[in-house]
């Protein structure tokens, strides 16, 4: 399942949301256009090693390598997912709470990961975890808005879901997954903890408020699907 495009309308502008994915797409070719040995340095500098937060050194890097990416489909698929979801949660909760809400998932993710790997001397980059938590923050406040979804299997087709049911299933599988590597201890290049980690943290973070701001119903456009 690919999400396309969420019909829950924004009521303000997605300032930060826009700013991170501008970030992200810049690091990510400015550090891979210069070449082989430059990306190498690049993310041996500015990625996570678990190991080395454990001794309390470079710990800048939990913040610097959620803003990094190693492919053109890691930071594709993860702009994707914060373009369609990130929008309403910055409405929700207002674009410096927002900002703030970002870096929190996204420390959560990487503790989450640094907890549970199996390699702790192994590099960790990615927006994942901060962007999962967006994906917990947007099944909290909105479990109704309905999601445009790309389903590829012995069909191809565009489905309109409920974000309840996409949602539940996408952490589905990331628990079905990270429980499998931790059981038969299979190192994996996917964090699948660290997106459990931030997801749980944007759902409670968001539940928590909620109560200070009330956020609106999803506005459906109106228009009839054939």
């Amino acid at each position: 399942m690919i999400p396309i495009r969420d019909e829950n309308r924004s009521l303000s502008t997605p300032h930060i949301t826009r700013v991170i994915i501008i970030v992200n797409v810049v690091l990510f070719f400015a550090s891979w256009l210069p070449g082989p040995s430059f990306l190498s340095n690049f993310v041996e500098t500015y990625g996570m090693i678990p190991r080395s937060i454990m001794r309390g050194e470079n710990l800048y890097t939990l913040f610097t390598s959620m803003f990094m990416h190693g492919g053109i489909l890691h930071l594709g698929f993860n702009m994707l997912y914060l373009y369609i979801f990130g929008d309403n949660i910055e409405d929700a909760f207002g674009h410096g709470r927002y900002f703030i809400f970002y870096l929190l998932c996204g420390l959560a993710a990487s503790i989450v990961h640094i907890l549970t790997t199996l390699d702790p001397t192994a590099l960790t980059i990615g927006a994942s975890g901060a962007i999962s938590g967006v994906l917990g923050a947007y099944l909290a406040l909105y479990p109704r808005a309905r999601i445009q979804t790309l389903m590829l299997a012995y069909f191809i087709a565009i489905i309109s879901i409920p974000a309840v049911f996409f949602l539940v299933f996408w952490f589905i599988l990331q628990l079905f997954y990270g429980s499998l590597i931790l059981a038969f201890e299979v190192p994996s290049q996917t964090a699948y903890w660290a997106h459990i980690g931030g997801f749980v943290a944007g759902l409670a973070l968001a539940l928590i408020l909620r109560r200070k701001r009330k956020t609106s119903e999803p506005v459906i456009p109106s228009y009839v699907e054939i």
